[in-house]
C-alpha cells in the first residue's frame, strides 16, 4: 500500500485561460489550491460546511459554487430578497474559511501583462500551475510529507482540456530540478521526484467539500490583483491562510 500524504488539495480557477481573446473586464486568471490534513478535512471542514447547508437549506444537497451565488441562481435564490439572510451566510462562510484549518496557495496571471511581455507567452494555466505546485511541494516538504503521496482534485473542463492539464501536471512533477539546492537525500532524489503527485478530476456535481470552498475563495483572489483599490473582505481573510508568509504569486 502507498505511503499517502497527511495531506489532500482541491483546485478551482477564476477567470478563462486563453490570450487570443482577453476579457478586458476581467484580463487575469486565478488558480488556488485549497491544501487541508485529511483528519481536519473529515472532523472540521466538512461538518461545518455540512451545518450550514442543513442550517440554511434543511439538506445537504446544495453545492455551493461562487458564481451562482454572487448572481444568486439556483439554491441562492433564497437571498433575493432576504438580505438579513444574505448577510448571515456570508458572515457564516467567512467564518468557516477563518476558523477552520487549511493553507491556501495561489498564482495570478496578468495576461494582458504577459502578452506584452513576451512574443511567445506560455499558456496562464500551465504557469500557474507550475507556480502552485512549486509553493506545494515546499510546504510539504517543510510538513515532512517527503517520499509520501499526495493527491490534488480539479474540476472536470472538458475530455480534451483535462488530458492537456494532465499531461503538463505530470511533466512538471517529473521534473528533477526543483529543490536540487537542498540538501539531497540518500539516494540523491531531489525535486519534484520526492513525492508522488497523483491528480483527479471531478465535475461540482460530485459534492467535494474541498472542491466547494476552493470555488469560494479563487475569485476574491483573483479581484485582490485585479481591482486592489477595491475593499475585498473575503481576500482580507484568505490571506491569512498562505504558509508561512509566502502570500499569492502574481505574474508577471
Amino acid at each position: 500500500m502507498a505511503d499517502f500524504s497527511d495531506y489532500i488539495v482541491y483546485a478551482d480557477e477564476s477567470g478563462d485561460h486563453g490570450l487570443d481573446r482577453i476579457d478586458q473586464d476581467f484580463p487575469v486568471f486565478c488558480l488556488a489550491f485549497v491544501v487541508v490534513k485529511k483528519t481536519e478535512y473529515i472532523e472540521k471542514l466538512v461538518p461545518a460546511i455540512q451545518r450550514i447547508k442543513f442550517d440554511f437549506w434543511g439538506h445537504d444537497w446544495v453545492v455551493f459554487h461562487e458564481h451562482e451565488i454572487r448572481k444568486q441562481k439556483e439554491s441562492f435564490a433564497i437571498f433575493k430578497n432576504d438580505r438579513i439572510l444574505r448577510a448571515d451566510f456570508y458572515q457564516r462562510i467567512n467564518q468557516l474559511i477563518e476558523v477552520v484549518p487549511f493553507w491556501v496557495i495561489s498564482a495570478v496571471i496578468r495576461k494582458n501583462v504577459l502578452r506584452e511581455h513576451y512574443s511567445k507567452p506560455f499558456n496562464p494555466y500551465d504557469l500557474a500551475l507550475r507556480f502552485c505546485l512549486e509553493r506545494l511541494f515546499r510546504l510539504m516538504r517543510d510538513e515532512g510529507q517527503l517520499g509520501k503521496k499526495i493527491t490534488l482534485m480539479f474540476e472536470k473542463r472538458g475530455r480534451l482540456e483535462d488530458r492537456q492539464l494532465e499531461e503538463e501536471f505530470y511533466k512538471i512533477v517529473r521534473n528533477n530540478k526543483l529543490g536540487s539546492s537542498d540538501i539531497p537525500d540518500k539516494n540523491k532524489i531531489t525535486g519534484f521526484r520526492r513525492m508522488e503527485f497523483e491528480i483527479l478530476f471531478a465535475g461540482k456535481e460530485r459534492n467535494f467539500i474541498g472542491m466547494q470552498v476552493a470555488d469560494l475563495i479563487a475569485r476574491p483572489i483573483a479581484l485582490s490583483v485585479l481591482r486592489p483599490e477595491q475593499e475585498n473582505r473575503a481576500y482580507s481573510i484568505i490571506k491569512k491562510k498562505y504558509p508561512f508568509g509566502r502570500g499569492n504569486k502574481i505574474f508577471p
